[in-house]
Parts: structure tokens; sequence; C-alpha cells
């Protein structure tokens, strides 16, 4: 008799941790502040590795987002993730970086988002993705460019601990920490 039930108890067994499967991974989601949808990209080593690139050679743009998700609609959404706090309001610099994402999604996807997400640890910023911010986004770029040439950069603030926390610290002649 239990080898008759077998094939069903099996079914029902595979039922179920299908189902516990479904609800872990749509909640790691929801604890990670993705939007709802399937994640096409990572670059959190969370779930796997991933050494690709996107890239926008015209522009001379090269990034890695946190995470893309698919939306129903076929929309992508970048996620862009900060290990800090939430400020009132997000910082520029972590703005135009959404931006170069959202830029680098039209670019590799053919796809342009129509938003992005800034999720910092204890509040998430969609960031709408306007013909403006993407023509702030390709000013700087235009800006960097033409600094790269500059031998010679002054520094731009008087914040100690942020001079004290910058990757080129070491090498700079005007270092305040």
């Amino acid at each position: 008799m239990f080898w008759s039930a077998f094939p069903l108890l099996f079914v029902l067994f595979m039922l179920v941790l299908a189902g516990w499967l479904w609800l872990s991974a749509n909640q790691e989601q929801d604890e990670a502040g993705l939007p709802p949808g399937n994640i096409i990209y990572t670059d959190t080593g969370t779930w796997f590795p991933n050494n690709d690139m996107l890239t926008a050679p015209d522009v001379r743009l090269v990034g890695k987002p946190d995470y893309l998700v698919e939306e129903a609609d076929g929309m992508i959404v970048p996620v862009e993730l900060k290990s800090g706090r939430a400020p009132d309001v997000p910082w520029d610099s972590h703005v135009l970086q959404l931006a170069a994402y959202c830029f680098l999604v039209e670019a590799n996807y053919g796809v342009r988002p129509v938003y992005g997400i800034l999720q910092y640890r204890d509040k998430a910023f969609a960031i709408d993705y306007t013909d403006e911010l993407e023509d702030d986004l390709l000013d700087l770029l235009a800006e960097m460019r033409q600094n790269m040439s500059v031998n010679d950069v002054a520094r731009s603030h008087n914040d100690w601990a942020k001079c004290s926390k910058c990757s080129v610290n070491r090498q700079c002649y005007e270092r305040l920490a």
C-alpha cells in the first residue's frame, strides 16, 4: 500500500518544497529592497558571481550595478545598494551613479528605465530617470573627460573626514588628513 501511494507522496513533497523555495526567494528579494520581478543581473555576489560589465563605449562609460530587476511589463530597474543610513535626500553623487546605471541599461538592453532605486540600510528612494538627469550625467562625463587631461587638480573641499576616506589620499599634495 505504501508503494502505491509513493508517487503521490513524492509529488506532494515536491510541491511543498517548491512553495517553500518560492517563498524564501521572494522574502530575500523583499529584504534586499528589490522591486517585484526577475533579477536578471547582480554584482553583489549573494547568489552568483558576475564578471560582466555594462558598457557604453560612445561615452566611455562602464559599470556594474548591484541589481537589475526586470518587471512584469519588461521594464528594467537598476538598484544600487548603499550600506549606510539614508540621508534626508539622496546625495547627488549617488543619484548620478544610479543615472549612469540607467544609461547603461538603455545602451545594453535597449530599454530605457523609467526609474532606478537607491536602497540605503534603512530607506529606499525611487529616482526618476528623466531627460534632465541624463543630460546632467552626460555633462558630468564630458567634464570628467576634459579634466583627465589636466595634470594638477585642486582639492574641491575642506572636509577632513571626506579627505581621510579618499582613495587617493596618500598621493594627494593637498590632503587634509
